[in-house]
C-alpha cells in the first residue's frame, strides 16, 4: 500500500516537470523510482511515455514492454508500444500491440491511425483503409488532414490549402497541418513562406523531427548549407539511430564542400542500415569526389543491387568519364527504359547512360539516339526562358556602365582572398581550378551560391518591384562595402586549409562580373572558355544535377552561349584587364606558358606543382573529377565532329560567332 501512495505522488511531480519541460529531470524521478519499486506499472508506463517523447526508443520500448506484462489490460502502453514499432520500421510487430490496443480502448484514435499506416506499410490497403475511418471518425482533424495530404500529393494546391485552414479554424495548433502549409509552399517553391510554416509548427512541437527535418531540407535546397546542417545534427541527437537522418546530413555536408565529413556521415547511414540504397548512391558520390574511384564503383554496385531501377545510378557510373559499361548491363538498361512503370528521372538517366555507354564502343548515331531522347524528356521538366535571359542581360549592361563602375571603383570589400571561376559549364574550369589549387596558397572550395544569394537579397521588400540588377544602381558605398563583408562570410565555412585565397568555381557568375568587381574590387576574375561547338555539344551530352536548364536543347545552348559571349565582350570592353580568358585549346596545347600567364594574373610566384595538378589530392566535385587527376590531353577537343551532321542546329545559332574560334579548329580529338 505504501509503494502505491508514493507512486502517484511520484507520478504527480513526473507529469508536473513534462509539463514544464524538465523531461531529463523527469526521466532521472521515474528511474529513482522504480529502482525501489520495479513492479510499479505506473511509474514503468509513464518512464515509456517519456521515453517515446526524449525519442529514446529502444529504453522505451523495455519499460513498455514491462508495463504491459504487469498491466496487460492498460490500453495506453499499447498504443505508446505499436507508435515506436512503427517508428523503427517494425509494422508487422505493431500491428498486433495497436489491434490490442484498439480492443482495449475502442475510443483511441492515434491508435487506429497508426494502426492504419502499419497495415499500409505490410500491403494490406483494405484493411488499412478501415482503421484510418475508424480513425478518422473519432477524429474530424485527421480526417481533413488525410484529404489535405491527397490533395498535396495530386498538386491540386487550392484544395490543400483551404483543407489545412479549415483544420486550423478548428485547432490553430494543428502542428500536422501547419506542417503541410509549410510542404505545400515548398512544393511550390515559396521558400520564405515554407520556413515560417516549420519554423511556426516547431514553436509549437519543437522536438518534432519530422518538422526539423523539413526546414533542414528546404534550408539544403536553398544553399544555407550551414543552417541546414545543424537541423540535421539536431535531429540525429534526437534520434541517433535513424540512418535517413546521418544520410541527410551527408547530403548537406557535401555541396558545403566539407567532402570527408560526409563520407564519414554515409557510412554511419549504411552502418545503421545496410540497405539503404540512397546512402550506397551518396557513398559513391563522396568516394568519387575524394579520388577513390574503385570503392565509388563498388558502392554504385551495391546500390543497383538494392535498387535496380534507380537510374541516377548508372549515369553515375557514366559520370565517372572512365566507365565501360558491360554487355548485359547495357542490355539491362535498354530493357528498363521500355517500361511504362519505371519513373521519368529515372528514365533520363538511365537514357544518357546509354548514350555514354555507345559513345564509348565508338557507335556515334546510336549513341546520338540516345542523347537526343535524353535531352527531349529532360527539357520538358525544365523551366528555362531564352527572352528572359536576354532581357535581364540587356538591364545589366544598362546598369553596369562603364560610368556607374568608374564612380564607384574601389569602394567595397578589399579582401584579395576570392578567385571567381566563370564561364560555360564543361569549358575547363575544373582544369583551372585544379591547376590553381595546386598552388600552395591557394585553396579550391568548389561552386558556392552566394553571389545569386547577395543578388537575390536585394529582391527583397520591395513593393515597388525594382530588383537586381536595377536595385544596384540605388546603392552607395556602404552598401557595396557590406555585400562583400557579407560574401566573405558566406565562404568562411567552405574554407578548411585555412590558405590565403580562395577559388569560387560557380560558372553561373559570369553576368555579375560588374556586380563583382564592385563589391570585391580586388578579387581575380577568370573566364574558363572553349570552342562554341564543343562547349555548346559537351553541355548537351552532360546530365546536370540542378542549375543549367538551358542545356537541353541545342537551340537554347547556341543562344546561351552567344549571350555568354556578348556579356564577356562586354566586361573587357568596360573592365579593361580586370578578367583573363583561358582558352581552353590553348592550354591543352601550350599548357605551361598557360599557366604561368594564369599564375602571373592571380600575383602568385610559380610552383612546379600547378604543373602537375594531375597528383593533388583534393575533392573535386564536378563531373571532371576524374578528368583532372590524369596529365595534360587534348583528345576532348573538337569531339563534337564526331556528331556534326546532327549539329546543324547548333551551328547556325552560333554562325555570328564562329568565325572568331577559326584558329581552334585544326586542333581535333585524334591530334
Amino acid at each position: 500500500m505504501q509503494h502505491q501512495v508514493i507512486s502517484k505522488s511520484v507520478f504527480a511531480e513526473v507529469l508536473e516537470l513534462i509539463n514544464s519541460g524538465q523531461l531529463v529531470a523527469a526521466e532521472r524521478i521515474c528511474n529513482d523510482t522504480i529502482s525501489q519499486y520495479p513492479d510499479d506499472p505506473n511509474i514503468n508506463g509513464l518512464l515509456g511515455a517519456l521515453l517515446v517523447k526524449m525519442k529514446k526508443y529502444g529504453e522505451a520500448e523495455k519499460h513498455l514492454r514491462r508495463t504491459i506484462e504487469l498491466a496487460p489490460t492498460f490500453a495506453k502502453p499499447h498504443e505508446d508500444l505499436g507508435f515506436i514499432l512503427l517508428e523503427l520500421n517494425r509494422p508487422q510487430e505493431a500491428i498486433a500491440v495497436l489491434e490490442k490496443a484498439t480492443r482495449l480502448d475502442p475510443k483511441l484514435n492515434l491508435a487506429f491511425l497508426n494502426l492504419g499506416k502499419a497495415l499500409a506499410a505490410v500491403g494490406k490497403g483494405k484493411e488499412a483503409d478501415a482503421a484510418f475511418e475508424k480513425s478518422f471518425a473519432l477524429s474530424p482533424e485527421y480526417k481533413l488532414l488525410a484529404r489535405a495530404v491527397e490533395c498535396l500529393q495530386e498538386e491540386q494546391f487550392e484544395e490543400a490549402e483551404s483543407t489545412c485552414r479549415e483544420i486550423l479554424r478548428i485547432n490553430p495548433d494543428n502542428v500536422e497541418a501547419i506542417r503541410l502549409m509549410g510542404k505545400m509552399a515548398a512544393q511550390q517553391g515559396r521558400v520564405g513562406i515554407a520556413e515560417r510554416q516549420y519554423r511556426k509548427a516547431l514553436e509549437i512541437a519543437p522536438d518534432y523531427t519530422g518538422v526539423i527535418v523539413d526546414l533542414g531540407k528546404l534550408l539544403r535546397e536553398d544553399d544555407r548549407f550551414e543552417e541546414a546542417i545543424a537541423c540535421f545534427k539536431q535531429a540525429i541527437e534526437m534520434q541517433p539511430q535513424n540512418a535517413r537522418f546521418h544520410d541527410l546530413l551527408a547530403n548537406a555536408l557535401a555541396p558545403a564542400a566539407l567532402t570527408y565529413e560526409a563520407l564519414d556521415a554515409h557510412q554511419k547511414a549504411i552502418e545503421l542500415d545496410p540497405n539503404l540504397a540512397i546512402a550506397w548512391l551518396g557513398l559513391g558520390h563522396q568516394l568519387k569526389t575524394v579520388g577513390r574511384q574503385k570503392e565509388a564503383i563498388k558502392a554504385y554496385h551495391r546500390c543497383y543491387e538494392l535498387e535496380p531501377d534507380i537510374g541516377a545510378i548508372q549515369w553515375s557510373l557514366a559520370n565517372l568519364k572512365t566507365y565501360h559499361f558491360k554487355d548485359e548491363e547495357i542490355e539491362d538498361m535498354e530493357t528498363k527504359i521500355e517500361r511504362d512503370d519505371l519513373g521519368a528521372e529515372s528514365k533520363v538517366n538511365f537514357l544518357f547512360a546509354l548514350a555514354k555507354a555507345w559513345e564509348d564502343r565508338e557507335k556515334y548515331a546510336r549513341a546520338w539516339d540516345y542523347y537526343e531522347k535524353g535531352n527531349s524528356q529532360r527539357r520538358i521538366h525544365e523551366l528555362y526562358d531564352p527572352v528572359e535571359t536576354e532581357t535581364v542581360n540587356d538591364m545589366i549592361i544598362d546598369v553596369f556602365s562603364r560610368e556607374f563602375l568608374e564612380a564607384n571603383a574601389g569602394v567595397g570589400n578589399a579582401d584579395p582572398s576570392p578567385i571567381f571561376v566563370i564561364g560555360l559549364p564543361r569549358s575547363g574550369s575544373t582544369l583551372i581550378e585544379q591547376i590553381l589549387a595546386s598552388h600552395s596558397l591557394v585553396e579550391g572550395t568548389s561552386e558556392l551560391p552566394y553571389i545569386t544569394r547577395i543578388t537575390r537579397s536585394l529582391n527583397r521588400n520591395r513593393a515597388d518591384g525594382v530588383n537586381y540588377p536595377k536595385a544596384v544602381a540605388e546603392l552607395n558605398d556602404r552598401h557595396f562595402l557590406a555585400m562583400g563583408e557579407e560574401y566573405i562570410g558566406f565562404s568562411q565555412m567552405h574554407r578548411t586549409e585555412g590558405k590565403q585565397y580562395f577559388i569560387d568555381k560557380n560558372p553561373n557568375n559570369f553576368p555579375a562580373v560588374g556586380f563583382i568587381h564592385l563589391i570585391l574590387p580586388n578579387a581575380k576574375i577568370i573566364d574558363a572558355r572553349r570552342h562554341p561547338m564543343d562547349a555548346g555539344f559537351s553541355c548537351y551530352r552532360q546530365l546536370f544535377a540542378k542549375g543549367q536548364p538551358f542545356t537541353y536543347d541545342l537551340t537554347d545552348i547556341g543562344e546561351y552561349y552567344l549571350q555568354y559571349q556578348r556579356m564577356l565582350d562586354y566586361w573587357h570592353e568596360v573592365l579593361p584587364g580586370q578578367v583573363l580568358t583561358m582558352q581552353y585549346e590553348e592550354v591543352v596545347t601550350d599548357f605551361e606558358n598557360q599557366v604561368r600567364r594564369l599564375l602571373e594574373y592571380c600575383g602568385l610566384p610559380f610552383e612546379e606543382d600547378c604543373l602537375n595538378f594531375h597528383a593533388t589530392d583534393r575533392p573535386v566535385r564536378t563531373a571532371s573529377s576524374e578528368q583532372v587527376r590524369q596529365p595534360i590531353y587534348s583528345k576532348s577537343v573538337g569531339r563534337w565532329r564526331y556528331y556534326e551532321r546532327h549539329l546543324d542546329e547548333l551551328a547556325e545559332v552560333l554562325e555570328p560567332i564562329l568565325p572568331r574560334y577559326e584558329q581552334y579548329e585544326a586542333i581535333g580529338p585524334d591530334d
